[in-house]
C-alpha cells in the first residue's frame, strides 16, 4: 500500500510469523462500526472498506464483511447476524462500549478472535477482547500544546474543547501539561462539541470578547472549519494559525499546501479500524501473537510529511 496504515508496523508483525499458514486458508473477519454521522466516522468506513479489498486481493481466501450501525442495539444485533455468517474474528468499534460488553464477550466465547478498537468499555481484559487498539487522546492534546510552546512561546490562546466527556479531558490533560510551565496563556476554553456549526458561534464570541488572539486550538478538523470561518468573516489578522486535530483531508490538504493558518495538524487517524482489520488478518494468516495493547501515534502532520497522510477519496 502507498499509504502506511501502521506507525508501529504490521510488516514486523508479519515478519515475526515465519511459518506462514497456506495464503488459501478460508477465514471470515466481521467489522463492526458505527455509521456515517460525522466525518470521522465516514473517514473510519471508507478506510474500513478500502483495506477490506486489499485484505482480500492478498488472501484468496479471506472474506471480509464490513457492517455499520447507528445505535447500541443494532450494533449487538449485527454481531449476531456476522456470528451466523461464521466469522473468525471480529474487528469493532463500538458506538457506546459498555451496553455492549455482554454481546462482544458473547462473541469472543465462541472462539472468536476479538479485536476491540478506540472506545474501551468499563470491563476491558481478556474476558472483552484479545487486542485492543487505540487513538493517543492525550497525545493528540499534548502535540498541539507543544507545538505552540515551541513555535509561538508567548501566545495568547483560546481553546474549543470538544464534548465533557473522558476523551475530551485526556486531550485538554495533553495539552495543559505540554504548556505547562511555559508562557503560553490560555485565555479561555469553551465547549464546540466537536462541530463545526458550533465552533463558529464558540469562535465569534472569542473575537468578540478578545482584541488579541495568537492561536486557537479546536481540537478537532470539523471544528476547524467554524474557526476559520468565523475569522475571516471578521477580518482578524491578530490570529496566527490554528491548530485542529483527527488528520481530515482538507485540512492535510491546508498543510501541504504551506496555508499559514493551518501549518500543522494532528492525527487522531480514521485509519485504525484498517490497522485494526491488518494486525487480526496477520493473527489468522501467520500465526503472530498479537494480543495486548496498542496506542497509535499522535502525529504531527507538517508540509513535510502531510502527502503520507492525504486520501483524496476519503469523505473525511
Amino acid at each position: 500500500m502507498k499509504k502506511k496504515l501502521l506507525t508501529f508496523a504490521v510488516a514486523a508483525l508479519i515478519a515475526a510469523g515465519a511459518g506462514s499458514r497456506a495464503q488459501a486458508e478460508n477465514y471470515t473477519i466481521g467489522v463492526s462500526v458505527p455509521t456515517a454521522d460525522h466525518g470521522w466516522a465516514g473517514g473510519i468506513i471508507y478506510q474500513a472498506e478500502r483495506v477490506a479489498k486489499l485484505l482480500e486481493a492478498e488472501h484468496p481466501g479471506l472474506k471480509v464483511i464490513v457492517r455499520t450501525s447507528s445505535d447500541p442495539v443494532s450494533q449487538a444485533n449485527a454481531l449476531e447476524d456476522l456470528t451466523t455468517e461464521g466469522m473468525n474474528a471480529l474487528v469493532i468499534l463500538p458506538i457506546d462500549p459498555n451496553p455492549l460488553v455482554n454481546a462482544i464477550k458473547q462473541v469472543k466465547s465462541q472462539g472468536v478472535f476479538v479485536t476491540l478498537v478506540d472506545r474501551s468499555p468499563s470491563v476491558n481484559d481478556g474476558s472483552v477482547r484479545d487486542v485492543y487498539i487505540a487513538g493517543n487522546n492525550y497525545g493528540l492534546g499534548f502535540v498541539a500544546g507543544d507545538y505552540i510552546k515551541k513555535h509561538t512561546p508567548d501566545a495568547k490562546v483560546v481553546v474549543i474543547r470538544g464534548l465533557p466527556i473522558p476523551i475530551d479531558q485526556e486531550r485538554q490533560n495533553g495539552f495543559d501539561n505540554a504548556i505547562k510551565g511555559s508562557n503560553v496563556t490560555v485565555l479561555a476554553k469553551q465547549y464546540g462539541n466537536w462541530n463545526r456549526d458550533d465552533a463558529f458561534k464558540v469562535m465569534q464570541d472569542f473575537l468578540t470578547k478578545y482584541k488579541h488572539i495568537d492561536v486557537v486550538w479546536c481540537q478537532d478538523d470539523d471544528m476547524g472549519v467554524g474557526v476559520l470561518q468565523a475569522i475571516e468573516q471578521a477580518k482578524r489578522t491578530d490570529v496566527k494559525y490554528i491548530i485542529g486535530g483527527a488528520g481530515s483531508k482538507q485540512f492535510i490538504k491546508k498543510v501541504m499546501d504551506g496555508d499559514k493558518m493551518v501549518p500543522v495538524d494532528v492525527l487522531y487517524p480514521d485509519t485504525m479500524v484498517a490497522t485494526a482489520m491488518e494486525i487480526t488478518a496477520a493473527h489468522l494468516y501467520d500465526g503472530v501473537v498479537v494480543s495486548g495493547t496498542y496506542a497509535l501515534d499522535a502525529t504531527l502532520v507538517t508540509k513535510e510529511n502531510a502527502k503520507d497522510y492525504y486520501f483524496p477519496n476519503s469523505p473525511f
